[in-house]
């Protein structure tokens, strides 16, 4: 059965024309398409010319937003000995070694990333069924198996994110607030951008980039031209 679109997304949809809008006007208008009675985030829906399938065609890393994601990050870490110590100084919210790996295997999951030392990692792996469908296990990849607690706690609570390909080869990204100033959502978009290029996976062939669009989080989807935002410098934005 096919879900009946609200009166509201109907009338959004209006707005926004079927072609690859420039970065600036496409967020504009996310801006004005953000019409919920709630803090809505602004989000990328980037497909790529990968087929994740292959190990050598998966993309997963990190992006520094400069512009912050607009949310408060809820960091949980599991260490042991001194490490503790230094992750409750530096902002964990949770912090913990056994007793901890024993509360989220009990479906404790009062955090939104979950940082790890690589010496309790053989004992965090048996938390993968737990934490692998949340898409909150740790890895190295995504910065949060390390041994500097402290600087990635501050990273990520100031606008580091974790992301991947799905298997269809989709990146889904919040980038921000849909509340931004629009110069801010550019600012991050395009961060986004430098990085999934940076980190393009050494199988990828061909077209690289497929398709950008943005929206809020109840808001149509808009297209971005993806040449204008990647011929964009930087110092420019």
């Amino acid at each position: 059965m096919t879900k009946k679109m609200s009166r509201r997304l109907v009338e959004l949809n209006k707005k926004v024309e079927p072609k690859a809008y420039e970065p600036m006007e496409a967020l504009q208008l996310l801006k004005e398409t953000a019409t919920a009675k709630f803090s809505e985030a602004a989000e990328a829906h980037i497909r790529l010319g990968i087929d994740p399938k292959y190990t050598d065609q998966q993309l997963r890393t990190t992006v520094a937003l400069p512009k912050g994601t607009g949310q408060t990050i809820r960091v949980a870490v599991i260490t042991r000995g001194e490490k503790v110590a230094e992750a409750k100084a530096a902002g964990a919210d949770l912090v913990g070694s056994e007793e901890l790996i024993d509360e989220i295997q009990k479906g404790m999951m009062d955090f939104d990333l979950l940082i790890a030392t690589p010496d309790v990692m053989p004992q965090v792996a048996k938390l993968g069924r737990v934490l692998g469908p949340r898409g909150l296990m740790p890895s190295p990849k995504g910065g949060t198996v390390t041994n500097d607690i402290a600087g990635a706690i501050s990273e990520f609570k100031a606008g580091k994110l974790e992301f991947r390909a799905d298997r269809t080869g989709i990146v889904h990204v919040m980038f921000g607030k849909a509340a931004f100033a629009p110069e801010d959502l550019l600012v991050n978009l395009k961060a986004l951008q430098e990085t999934i290029e940076r980190n393009r996976p050494s199988g990828a062939k061909g077209r690289y980039w497929r398709t950008m669009y943005v929206s809020s989080t109840m808001g149509p989807s808009i297209q971005v031209d993806i040449n204008a935002l990647r011929d964009m410098k930087t110092d420019g934005v």
